[in-house]
């Protein structure tokens, strides 16, 4: 057997190098960058090797782990996990750091491979710096942490383990129904040995992500449900994208009269006026798919989990309605007891287009969708027409700039306000341009995935809109965009604090507590000039002071030639109107009277959820 001699560490980058995978015919990287912050623990031996390779394999430099971990989440999104960034920490904070981004990955079904330091296997030098101590049991490092929110786990406590490890961490990435974040532990002392491996390991591969065909039996019980139905609604999820399948669901449904609505991770999937479109469903979602939701008597949910902010906490549907769902995780099918149809979206979606031949929604059924849709669009023009007043609501700055934004530009956004007002007022004018991270509901993700959007594709410019609470959490990437060149329109609407989170609080029954900074402990509330902020990492920046200024410094701003950031004051009292239920947790009881009118509602509400059917 012929053989190579690497340290492990030069032979881990050595494999990454070597993968690859297909996109429209070619063949590309399937790690295409590395996101670092060295430290101890990785910076002698794995910044050794990637040096070696950083024309191969390029280094990026963070700023925090937590948003370069974000960042590489937010690449895989943008090329719909065809490729897979890498992330590495050194051991102990750094590590922890990534911790919250894998949350993210792990909850939306998205590949990151995190790779961070570890103490010495050897335990000679115990306890290095940055080493945690467990008494009983001093196997466990701070890395452990990640088992909970990764798919894959592994320490590498010989270098001849990656031979294994690797290609099972890779698969996990590839697998539609697996998929989400890989972590390898790399203890100190192992990265530096080095180790004869087999050439072959490191032979280029082409990976092909697999679409698993659904099973007959299930198949058929599935297209017979569905020709049962009169009044059948699609739901489209992140799995729709992710399979490549947009322009077949859209299609399956305009040619059977189906009305299809999306949800957070889905919406995206077709154009807002595409013919079948009835808006997004849902908590944050629109009264058209809502209304839908409640007649529906046959409910087909393609590549989604189905969350609460989707179903209304189980109340959006009518308690008689059958669920038909295909997902590739049999986890996800099986809820609430559909008709599981496991299998790839793409491939099941043709399979059923080929077996239920000419049927067709009821015409009034279609009709209905229609008219609940127009409705919807009257009452979003209303929502977003501009006024005098001092202050713009959130509809009205979103709908400025989905109006200066170009057909393939990326909106970004996650946690606050933002989420729920860019699902109802954000009309998508091409598919796939539409990421609001909300299963983690993560704030800081956006900045940092904007910069591995732009990344990902420099030929679109993501527009990223955030408020002034998740600014102050984590903002750092506008210096490595402005850095490292890519260039993305970052939106800052300061409403004075955590002003949607304040909305629940209040209409819970709590006055405003800690929430906005005026309600929070403080000598004296002011607000922090974003602008100059900004400026002072190396953006462009401009602060708007009315809605007409707005959209003249969107279209500035897509002009310029690094990220442009721009600052408005919005209103925190002022949302867009929904009319689906959450259920959270509200005091049984308290000595506030509102606080008891809340948990009254709440308890009625309880009674119309379905309870796992």
């Amino acid at each position: 057997m012929s053989t190579i001699r690497l340290t492990m560490a030069q032979a881990l980058v050595r494999y990454l190098c070597n993968q690859f995978t297909e996109i429209d015919g070619r063949r590309e990287p399937l790690f295409p960058g590395v996101f670092a912050i060295f430290g101890h623990g990785n910076v002698t031996c794995l910044s050794e090797a990637l040096e070696a390779v950083k024309e191969t394999l390029p280094t990026w430099r963070g700023q925090n782990e937590q948003s370069m971990a974000l960042a590489a989440i937010g690449f895989a999104k943008a090329t719909r996990r065809r490729q897979i960034m890498v992330a590495t920490s050194s051991i102990g904070p750094g590590a922890l750091n990534m911790v919250t981004a894998a949350g993210v990955a792990h909850t939306n079904r998205l590949p990151v491979l995190l790779l961070a330091g570890d103490s010495f296997v050897n335990r000679r030098p115990d306890p290095v710096m940055q080493q945690v101590e467990h008494f009983g049991n001093p196997t466990i490092t701070v890395n452990d942490a990640f088992k909970a929110v990764t798919r894959y786990w592994d320490r590498i406590t010989h270098p001849e383990q990656i031979i294994a490890s690797l290609p099972q961490a890779v698969a996990v990435m590839l697998d539609p129904a697996d998929c989400g974040p890989a972590f390898l532990a790399l203890p100190q002392d192992v990265q530096e040995i080095a180790w004869d491996y087999p050439e072959s390991f490191f032979a280029p591969t082409v990976h092909k992500a697999p679409r698993p065909r659904p099973d007959r039996d299930s198949l058929a019980e599935a297209v017979r449900v569905l020709k049962a139905a009169k009044r059948p609604l699609i739901i489209s999820g992140g799995g729709v994208r992710y399979s490549g399948a947009e322009t077949a669901l859209a299609a399956f449904a305009e040619k059977h009269g189906i009305p299809l609505c999306e949800t957070i991770a889905g919406k995206g999937t077709v154009t807002h006026d595409h013919p079948a479109h009835v808006g997004p469903i849902g908590i944050v979602g629109s009264t058209s798919a809502n209304a839908l939701a409640g007649e529906a008597d046959v409910v087909l949910a393609v590549g989604t989990r189905l969350m609460d902010f989707t179903t209304g906490s189980w109340t959006a549907f009518s308690p008689d309605a059958r669920f038909v769902s295909i997902n590739a995780a049999r986890w996800d099918a099986s809820k609430h007891r559909a008709v599981a149809v496991v299998g790839d979206a793409l491939e099941t979606v043709g399979e059923l287009q080929a077996a239920i031949g000419d049927y067709r929604a009821d015409a009034g059924w279609t009709e209905k969708g229609r008219r609940e849709f127009a409705r919807w669009n009257e009452a979003l023009d209303g929502y977003q027409k501009p006024t005098n007043a001092p202050v713009p609501t959130y509809a009205q700055v979103v709908g400025i700039v989905n109006a200066k934004a170009g057909e393939r530009d990326l909106l970004i956004t996650a946690a606050g306000g933002l989420p729920g007002e860019v699902m109802k007022n954000w009309r998508v004018k091409a598919p796939n341009t539409f990421d609001c991270e909300f299963g983690f509901s993560c704030m800081g993700y956006e900045i940092a995935a904007g910069w591995g959007a732009a990344m990902a594709d420099p030929t679109r410019t993501p527009i990223v809109m955030i408020g002034d609470g998740t600014y102050m959490m984590m903002n750092s990437d506008i210096y490595s965009t402005v850095l490292s060149g890519h260039k993305m329109i970052l939106i800052v609407c300061d409403n004075g604090g955590y002003a949607v989170i304040n909305r629940l609080q209040n209409a819970k029954g709590t006055p405003g507590f800690n929430n906005l900074i005026k309600d929070c402990r403080v000598k004296e509330p002011f607000a922090v000039d974003f602008a100059k902020h900004a400026e002072a990492m190396g953006a462009l920046t401009r602060r708007v002071d009315s809605l007409a200024d707005l959209g003249e410094a969107v279209e500035w701003a897509k002009g310029t030639d690094r990220t442009t950031v721009l600052t408005i004051v919005s209103d925190a009292f002022t949302w867009t109107p929904g009319d689906a239920w959450w259920d959270v947790g509200v005091p049984q009881v308290s000595a506030r009277a509102e606080v008891n009118a809340a948990a009254a509602d709440q308890q009625a509400s309880r009674r119309k959820q379905r309870v796992g059917v």
